[in-house]
């Protein structure tokens, strides 16, 4: 039977459980399928599309918004607010070049770029395995220095004395309120200061989607520690980092963890390590953490005469920390949830597209149907409306057919659907189906909230 038609004249009918997943589409396929998602449902679009659109922007839609609200607001839980040892900031993103020099980044913040011969595109040297992308050219010209800041003026003349960059990283912020924060915090090593925010970065070749895009959002933290612990936290920020993205519902399987090589590290780390995803291009950076030993501060110590260290009153030492550094791309990260959610099976023999994400990073936790457009049920439905949005992000949507409604949540990752039919108005009771079984069981309207949460805290 399909599930549009109710089985009971007040009811919502029984779809049957969903066919085991067959393991989605072949990775050559689930970009494409997850980039059409994407503009479909309303989850990202390309910046001024209409105008043609303009390269390696995006904007994020009403899915998408709250899609990505959600992944920087489980960073934000699981890095600042179930700990006493992290405080957050948020840094201005326009800054001195005094910053920038003093940071390396003036001077070593580039990529190398080289020119195809034949087809006069430009690429990363880096990335192209020396065969041009474009036409499968081996000729190039030689690689230049290209640096990644972008460069503007702040105030009403254009001349080196008005020059400021948009911040490439947000992690100098955070080391030059070093002070500010230990002052007024009252914090010593180990601690954090945490931040996410827009960077931005002159990408010579932004590709894959949202993946390497000029703007984006990070998600870092800066962690300071004696230095004989460094090697100590640093290895406790690898872990716990792993294991964010497991708890949230990216399987083992497509997660690594990628020490780098000696050639490979910057030039502040005395350690580096990639998480990793299995993207369908390939193994590909989701974060990095760091070991940046005490490299920012003592440079911006010396080049602003100011002290950043730290004097620990019950040994009588000063000394400047070392530095781990946890640095996540929320643009990014979202990208994986998605293409580690997106699934297709079938459900009373029809086939169904489902995003299996967790459900405290999905865009709309529950959506709240009524069965029919009748004014009779819209007085229930606005007070179960009314219920949870209090609680939870919640959908309300009454066009189309019950099992089409169930089809479209399902494809956006909804995990609970509450109907409201002719019944309700005299059990007061609704119909919660789940989105990855099917199973639809009767709740009471009173006790609807608890269990909605009870089946979120078990996630």
């Amino acid at each position: 039977m399909s599930d549009e038609a109710p089985s009971h004249p007040g009811r919502p009918g029984p779809e049957g459980a969903a066919a085991p997943a067959t393991g989605g589409p072949a990775s050559e396929d689930l970009m494409e399928r997850v980039v059409g998602l994407c503009k479909r449902r309303g989850f990202i679009f390309q910046s001024a599309e209409i105008y043609g659109g303009f390269r390696s922007t995006y904007d994020y839609g009403p899915l998408g918004v709250n899609l990505l609200r959600n992944v920087k607001n489980a960073w934000w839980e699981a890095m600042v607010q179930r700990r006493t040892d992290v405080v957050g900031l948020d840094a201005a993103i326009l800054s001195p070049p005094a910053v920038w020099q003093a940071s390396g980044h003036l001077a070593n913040f580039t990529d190398p770029l080289v020119d195809c011969r034949a087809c006069h595109q430009r690429w990363r040297q880096d990335k192209i395995g020396g065969v041009c992308p474009n036409c499968g050219s081996t000729e190039f010209t030689e690689a230049r220095a290209f640096n990644l800041m972008f460069k503007t003026h702040a105030g009403p003349l254009e001349d080196e004395g008005a020059v400021a960059y948009l911040r490439p990283e947000t992690a100098q912020g955070m080391f030059v309120n070093f002070v500010n924060v230990l002052q007024t915090t009252r914090k010593k090593p180990p601690f954090g200061i945490a931040q996410v925010g827009k960077s931005f970065r002159n990408e010579i070749t932004p590709q894959n989607f949202v993946f390497r895009t000029r703007e984006f959002e990070q998600m870092e933290m800066e962690y300071f520690v004696p230095p004989a612990e460094a090697q100590h936290w640093f290895e406790y920020w690898l872990a716990e980092r792993f294991n964010w993205y497991l708890g949230l519902g990216i399987p083992a399987d497509k997660l690594r963890l990628r020490h780098h090589d000696p050639d490979e590290l910057s030039h502040y780390s005395a350690g580096t390590a990639d998480v990793e995803f299995l993207f369908p291009w390939g193994w590909d950076e989701l974060e990095g953490i760091a070991n940046r030993t005490d490299f920012d501060l003592k440079a911006h110590a010396a080049a602003s005469g100011e002290k950043l260290d730290y004097f620990d009153p019950t040994t009588n030492e000063r000394y400047t920390p070392y530095v781990i550094e946890p640095a996540a791309g929320a643009t990014r990260t979202m990208m994986a949830f998605l293409l580690a959610a997106y699934d297709e099976d079938e459900v009373g023999g029809e086939p169904r597209t489902v995003l299996r994400i967790h459900p405290r990073l999905a865009p709309y936790q529950v959506a709240v149907l009524p069965l029919s457009k009748k004014d009779s049920l819209e007085p229930l439905s606005r007070r179960v409306l009314e219920l949870l949005q209090p609680h939870l992000m919640v959908d309300y949507d009454v066009t189309q057919g019950i099992g089409k409604r169930y089809r479209r949540q399902d494809e956006i990752g909804t995990p609970w659907c509450v109907t409201i039919d002719f019944d309700s108005l005299e059990d007061g009771g609704v119909t919660v189906r789940d989105r990855d079984s099917t199973e639809q069981v009767r709740v009471p309207v009173d006790g609807l909230l608890d269990e909605l949460r009870g089946r979120l805290d078990a996630r």
